[in-house]
């Protein structure tokens, strides 16, 4: 799937590059309104929750039930969003958060809600986030190219960020005005402008030649993908911890209105548009961060004034002051969050951008979500300045992470490569015929040893998050310059999905691997049917099938 318009004149890599592309720009402009609603019915809950209840942990908990569902149900969220059209993918996620809102607004007009049903309807709209946010954020590279997907994602930052700025301003004049059912409603007519913009995308389905996986075996998959992944995993770790750390700030927001400031939900407004307003200039601001600094350079400077901007909060009883504080956190939060998202869109192929993005939501959210619940609790026993002061600290020391796992460089990983054709073979197969053992054998110069076998680690990893299992390479004893790699595949299916599944980079490697090859022989690679005693024919007379003869064809659905 590649993005549907005609290219940028060469040159055009501002932050409003993509906004030249007709669907992006479309569906962007519609999130607007979208993100809108969801900041306004966040103001809405939590403070009707404050009304309800006087528990800081019930308070917390609406951000908790929002976000819950992201680390719950992002892997298989993710998964669909790969294996299924993810315009009508992201347009059922939008009907589960319209219907949630709705039900949440009618209840709450007839004065039925009560804190646990307010936590309830609030985790259903979550969920639909939850599904929509891997085929919303993995479609951007369908609606623009390359070489415009950082500063595209930077652009859905900013939109969820604008509205971030007048989101909770509009929901606090909202609520003080004419309640919390109004902040509900209006959240609810607001999903209808994405709604719309993804029914008008027309967009073009590039039918693979294999079928796609099953649910089960598509986020077996991913997770293969991402434990065989260290980039990844790194940026998930680091995510993780962030959102725990700093789900502090965005937990104890209306606490700190409320306790600190002795404000109402005016205040409370303002304050959450003041940390909307910082993440718009920390987005607009991060092609230029990303110029001047590595990775890891940034996250530990967004860490470091992060937690200044949270220790001013904890100490500041004056609105203007915590205004000013949390413009600041909002920079450096949004710019990590930014720094953290490329980082895994630009190392994920295609394949399984959905899973690893959904993975990342998943840590992310549920950093938060795990951290607001924390927070509250560290509350209920301490206070607010408290529990702001501990986070600062700890926010402190989060740098120091990046001693024991540095962010990798970010480039362009996931690069694809082209198809390659089915190896030929003259028994017949189909798709689920396996277990396949894979064998290639290399001779490799006894002074090239090592270096080899350095090289064929990096293989290992990238055969088995591409699908291959028991990995192995062995050395013949009787023979030292004979070298085999050995990996079995479950089905022949997941092994053509397999050895499709290379990126650029990863077939680089292999190529690497094959210039050690010496000798007048070319490499040897033998693929093997593991059959279990039994199954190769009912009766003796009966001979194995050939190529020659019919079998089920290979195809994907349609074909």
């Amino acid at each position: 799937m590649m993005y549907q318009s005609k290219p940028l004149p060469s040159g055009s890599e501002g932050i409003t590059a993509p906004l030249r592309y007709p669907t992006f720009r479309r569906i962007w402009l519609a999130s607007l309104f979208t993100n809108l609603g969801i900041l306004i019915q966040g103001v809405g809950a939590a403070w009707a929750m404050t009304q309800m209840t006087s528990s800081a942990g019930q308070v917390a908990l609406v951000q908790t039930a929002l976000l819950l569902p992201v680390m719950l149900i992002a892997l298989p969220a993710g998964a669909v969003a790969d294996m299924h059209d993810r315009r009508i993918v992201g347009l059922v996620a939008l009907s589960i958060e319209l219907c949630g809102a709705t039900v949440l607004t009618v209840l709450d007009w007839l004065t039925l809600t009560t804190p646990n049903l307010l936590l309830a309807l609030c985790f259903a709209v979550g969920s639909g986030m939850a599904l929509m946010g891997p085929a919303w954020q993995s479609s951007v590279s369908e609606q623009v190219p390359s070489d415009a997907l950082p500063a595209a994602i930077a652009l859905n930052g900013i939109s969820y960020n604008i509205a971030r700025s007048v989101g909770p301003a509009v929901g606090g004049i909202v609520v003080a005005t004419a309640g919390a059912v109004a902040a509900f409603a209006l959240n609810a007519l607001l999903y209808l402008p994405l709604m719309l913009a993804l029914f008008l995308w027309k967009r073009i389905s590039e039918h693979s030649r294999l079928p796609p996986e099953k649910l089960n075996r598509a986020m077996v998959s991913g997770v293969r993908y991402i434990i065989n992944s260290p980039p990844i995993k790194i940026v998930l770790t680091r995510a993780m911890v962030t959102g725990v750390i700093g789900g502090a700030i965005v937990a104890l927001m209306p606490l700190v209105a409320r306790d600190l400031l002795h404000g109402g939900a005016e205040i409370y407004g303002i304050l959450a548009s003041a940390f909307g307003l910082g993440a718009v200039i920390g987005a607009l601001n991060i092609t230029e961060v990303r110029k001047r600094m590595s990775g890891e350079a940034a996250i530990r400077a967004c860490a470091l004034c992060m937690g200044g901007a949270v220790a001013a909060v904890a100490l500041s009883r004056q609105p203007i002051l915590t205004a000013a504080a949390l413009v600041l956190a909002g920079v450096v939060w949004m710019m990590a969050w930014v720094v953290f998202s490329i980082g895994v869109q630009l190392s994920a192929p295609r394949w399984v951008a959905g899973r690893s993005l959904a993975a990342y939501q998943a840590v992310s959210s549920g950093g938060i979500a795990v951290g607001s619940w924390g927070w509250g609790q560290l509350t209920d026993v301490a206070g607010v300045d408290t529990a702001l002061l501990v986070a600062a600290a700890l926010m402190l020391a989060s740098p120091l992470l990046g001693l024991w796992l540095p962010l990798p460089r970010i480039s362009a990983g996931g690069e694809e490569a082209e198809m390659l054709e089915d190896p030929k073979v003259r028994l017949a197969l189909t798709g689920r015929s396996g277990p396949l053992v894979v064998e290639i054998e290399y001779r490799i110069a006894q002074e090239n040893a090592r270096a080899f076998h350095s090289l064929m680690q990096e293989v290992q990893l990238f055969r088995q998050r591409n699908g291959a299992y028991g990995w192995s390479i062995a050395r013949d004893i009787a023979d030292p310059e004979l070298w085999t790699e050995r990996y079995h595949c479950p089905t022949w299916l997941d092994y053509l999905r397999q050895r499709n599944r290379s990126t650029q980079s990863e077939r680089e490697l292999d190529r690497q691997a094959s210039a050690f090859h010496v000798g007048p022989d070319p490499i040897r690679v033998r693929r093997m049917l593991e059959r279990p005693f039994g199954s190769v024919r009912w009766k003796e007379e009966t001979p194995d099938r050939v190529a020659n003869e019919p079998s089920p064809p290979i195809s994907s659905p349609g074909a």
